[in-house]
């Protein structure tokens, strides 16, 4: 997998970026990955020049960034003059489209999994759910007020609403515990957060009861979680071609994946000066969103096949790993008669992509090809650790093993503004242990690999 330069042509001006499966002509563990300072600076100035402006000219600086923040910054050749006289107008631009025009991108990859859940009529519970998050945000800023103004209002839905969320759930009963549940975490919540006030702002005493009140809110939400999952339907399933039934396929609801990473020689991983003998990192795999994707992903973790593997590359925009050793570019396996097999025998799995509004994902093709481009994934690449599924840069059906975990920007990689939504699939986020990956290097070794939940949705070829 490798980074490709930016192409820039008078008449049509593009940005390419592959997660590109390793090959003997692209092999990560040759090292023989494309430089990230490869963007010719030059080339952006002359194509400017050539009555490119506006908006267009934002993306090109925009997307020469992404790719390579130094290609610009760093250069010694650009006419300093005529870049002072596009700085003020394009460099405004592409600061304005990397920030997401201002708007806080939802970064929390169990709040993006909860917006992934197929429930129908879902308006009051969706509201109910944005204001149980906002009281994260505001204990973790230190909005207290507005904390305890968001829990009064999560009592007073659940006091008015309680049995019209039962009613949604396949188990109401089930529905009604956790409600109750959640109410019984209000008050000490509240009292915590109020508690806080009667602090030095950044005293060891305000820390400890808002360390509390963080605890609690982590408990409430993962009973949101478990409310959201109870409002699926009975037997709900993503509609899938029959074509790709000769694939393992993920139907029905999610797995938990969980790996173990070693450091060559048991060095320590160190996140922020704090050393671990080993990084644990566990993944949600979506079938609602990813069926074919989720499913292949975890046939091989079941399989055993990323056990033992290395880390292939790590670049600080990806971790990725998927690569087995010998000249196949992934998994070995049954070939599925749609999307062929291999050059060396490789299972290939179809491009699988699923847009917000959608019954179901479209699949072979990406977002361009469909021509739907700047429309929304039901789940995006904004999340630290979201996971995507390799292929090679100009054939959308040729992913096998490769994977990768993106380490999510808002600057570099704002949310619906970059090149991955919709042009890869998305099928699960790493939701613990996703700071592990700041420290996940080339030949890092994946000591453990297993399913830990959610195997009875993996439904095999007949």
């Amino acid at each position: 997998m490798k980074f490709t330069s930016i192409t820039l042509t008078a008449s049509c001006l593009t940005s390419a970026m592959a997660f590109a499966p390793s090959s003997p002509m692209n092999s990560n563990r040759n090292h023989n990955l494309q430089p990230l300072h490869a963007v010719n600076a030059n080339d952006i100035v002359s194509a400017i020049q050539k009555n490119v402006k506006g908006a267009a000219a934002a993306t090109i600086l925009a997307g020469a960034i992404w790719a390579s923040p130094a290609a610009i910054l760093g250069s010694n050749n650009i006419d300093n003059s005529l870049f002072n006289q596009i700085q003020s107008s394009v460099v405004a631009d592409a600061k304005e489209m990397a920030s997401g025009s201002g708007s806080r991108v939802n970064k929390d990859p169990e709040s993006l999994l909860r917006l992934g859940l197929p429930i129908p009529k879902d308006k009051e519970v969706r509201k109910f759910q944005a204001v149980i998050e906002e009281i994260r945000q505001d204990v973790q800023t230190k909005r207290k007020s507005s904390a305890i103004d968001g829990l009064k209002k999560t009592k007073s839905t659940i006091k008015a609403k309680s049995s019209e969320f039962q009613k949604m759930c396949r188990d109401p009963t089930a529905c009604a515990s956790i409600l109750v549940e959640m109410n019984n975490l209000l008050d000490p919540l509240s009292q915590n957060v109020a508690e806080s006030q009667n602090f030095m702002n950044g005293s060891e005493q305000e820390r400890a009861v808002l360390d509390k009140a963080y605890t609690l809110q982590e408990q409430l939400q993962k009973k949101l979680t478990a409310l959201e999952e109870q409002m699926v339907p009975q037997g709900y399933a993503t509609l899938v071609p029959a074509e790709y039934n000769d694939l393992p396929q993920l139907r029905g609801g999610r797995a938990t994946v969980e790996f173990i990473f070693n450091k060559p020689g048991n060095a320590p991983f160190d996140i922020e000066g704090v050393n671990f003998d080993q990084a644990k990192m566990v993944m949600v795999i979506d079938g609602f969103t990813a069926p074919v994707t989720g499913g292949n992903f975890v046939d091989l973790v079941q399989k055993g096949f990323y056990t033992n593997m290395k880390i292939q590359r790590s670049d600080g925009f990806v971790v990725q790993t998927g690569d087995p050793e010998g000249i196949a570019d992934g998994y070995i396996g049954t070939p599925s008669k749609t999307v062929g097999k291999g050059k060396h025998g490789e299972r290939l799995i179809p491009s699988e992509i699923f847009m917000k509004g959608d019954k179901g994902p479209f699949y072979e093709t990406t977002i361009e090809d469909e021509g739907r481009g700047g429309e929304a994934t039901v789940l995006p690449f904004s999340s630290y650790g979201a996971m995507g599924w390799a292929r090679e840069e100009y054939d959308a059906n040729s992913g096998s093993s490769q994977f990768f975990w993106l380490l999510f920007d808002s600057d570099l990689t704002p949310a619906g503004k970059n090149v991955l939504d919709g042009r890869y699939p998305v099928f699960g986020y790493a939701v613990e242990g996703a700071d592990f990956l700041r420290d996940i290097k080339e030949d890092d070794v994946i000591v453990s690999a297993k399913v830990t939940d959610g195997l009875q949705f993996l439904v095999q070829p007949k």
